[in-house]
């Protein structure tokens, strides 16, 4: 199993990013008294800001960061000449109102959690919130659950809700924010939530990104996630690494918009619906690591957006000559590892110019190896390990020079090289070479397989992986 173990580190780099703009932008614009208001009006560095506004504030912040916290002493004009860390304002109607606040651990003088950090009744109070995000914020220490309740207060203003890495975020996301009727990005990353996906999510008519990774989430992908003016907005769906089952829903496919989808590492299955050839616009679709059967479908060549399929350790079967390859010249990235595919490696693969990475490896593939795969110019990662493949390998002595570990061919018992063009220096490691009949190869199938197969596999297969874990990480950001 590949999994993208850069994609952490990635994920918390840009985070950092993105909260020291919104810091930037704080003393710059929203705090600063100088530009346009929310409003069009024009600011003044004496506008007030509501004194039930400002109590608001310093009672949700202090109910995360702890009653030791002193914010009116120590932020006497917090949308003024004394601003909170991770809070940003705009003027509205010529007041102050917070707009942004985003808590954990990112920058120096970030507002951290407390050990017994709470969701204040006092958070739904401030009615301009746009932007609320915790960040390492619940230890699994403090088992805290998601308020159910209350956030129809904030569905005329909020636009982002993020909470990620919290594993003492538990309980079940509250269906009563498909309330939030102006969220454009729900982003509930590595927490420690349970039970099913609310189908009130499908009311989120302007949702751009739904992210629900790294949970305990259950049961079924609602149906409702592909209807109506939902499926029009939406860019963005992972719910990866979760727990859950059945089948995908037909109205998927109505997910015109959609651009990355990632259902991998959960309990999936069944076929996937030819419904889903309406993702026209899809980039990546990540599907490792289910139970999803039927073979690889038809309606897959259909998608010329694609840049990253993601297919592996499924039980999906069927053949490769199912697709025309040809119709895929945007992919890059390419799994279709443990699938259970029989039959040969097609030509039509080798018009794959831009790809990057291919893995073929651990399926029942026949036949030979197309000497036409080693001139695809792009090609950085190539996998056909664990097949039946044979014959002799035809790719040139620079070939594998430039690949190196990235390139595996072992454990196909009818796979030979010939010594006479590839030097043992270079030779392609758990590949024996070909028997010689009248100095030429004749591609019989190997003696014995050489021992780099049963002692450096495993080694070869981790560093081999480093290139595409990078790509597939950043691809997901």
């Amino acid at each position: 199993m590949r999994q993208p173990q850069s994609r952490k580190l990635l994920q918390l780099q840009a985070l950092s990013l993105l909260l020291f703009i919104i810091a930037l932008h704080s003393r710059l614009h929203g705090c600063s008294g100088q530009g346009e208001a929310a409003d069009g009006s024009a600011s003044t560095a004496a506008a007030p800001m509501e004194e039930k506004e400002k109590r608001a504030l310093y009672a949700a912040i202090e109910g995360f960061v702890g009653k030791g916290w002193n914010g009116s002493a120590l932020y006497p004009d917090p949308c003024g000449w004394s601003p909170i860390q991770g809070v940003s304002c705009d003027l509205f109607n010529g007041l102050w109102y917070p707009t942004v606040m985003s808590i954990g651990p990112v920058l120096d003088n970030s507002l951290q959690c407390s050990a017994d950090a709470k969701f204040s009744p006092q958070l739904f109070d401030l009615k301009r919130l746009k932007t609320l995000s915790f960040y390492s914020c619940f230890p699994a220490t403090n088992p805290t659950p998601i308020p159910a309740t209350s956030w129809d207060k904030l569905a005329g203003s909020l636009e982002t809700l993020e909470f990620r890495t919290n594993p003492g975020l538990t309980g079940p996301i509250p269906a009563s924010l498909g309330r939030l009727s102006s969220l454009q990005s729900l982003v509930l990353v590595e927490n420690n939530l349970t039970g099913a996906v609310p189908a009130e999510l499908g009311s989120l008519v302007r949702l751009r990104r739904l992210v629900l990774s790294g949970n305990g989430l259950s049961g079924q992908i609602p149906a409702s996630l592909g209807n109506g003016h939902f499926a029009e907005q939406l860019l963005i769906m992972d719910v990866s690494n979760n727990s859950l089952t059945g089948s995908l829903p037909s109205s998927l496919g109505g997910l015109k918009g959609l651009l990355k989808m990632d259902l991998s590492n959960n309990l999936l299955q069944g076929s996937l619906p030819p419904e889903l050839a309406g993702l026209g616009s899809l980039t990546l679709l990540d599907l490792r690591n289910n139970s999803f059967t039927g073979g690889l479908p038809s309606f897959l060549q259909g998608m010329a957006s694609l840049q990253d399929l993601l297919l592996s350790n499924n039980p999906l079967g069927g053949s490769l000559g199912q697709l025309g390859w040809e119709r895929l010249r945007g992919l890059a990235t390419l799994d279709l590892s443990n699938l259970g595919l029989v039959g040969a490696i097609p030509e039509s693969m080798a018009a794959l110019t831009r790809l990057r990475f291919l893995a073929l490896d651990h399926n029942r593939l026949t036949g030979d190896v197309p000497a036409r795969l080693a001139e695809l110019p792009n090609i950085g990662a190539l996998y056909l390990n664990g097949n039946n493949l044979t014959g002799t390998l035809q790719f040139s002595p620079a070939f594998y020079q430039r690949m190196g570990r990235r390139f595996a061919s072992w454990d196909n018992p009818g796979l030979c090289y010939s010594n006479a063009a590839v030097d043992a220096a270079h030779a392609p490691p758990g590949v024996t070479v070909c028997k010689v009949a009248g100095g030429v190869g004749d591609g019989r199938k190997p003696e014995a397989s050489s021992s780099l197969m049963a002692t450096s596999s495993a080694s070869n297969l981790i560093n081999g992986f480093c290139f595409f874990l990078w790509m597939v990480a950043t691809s997901l950001l």
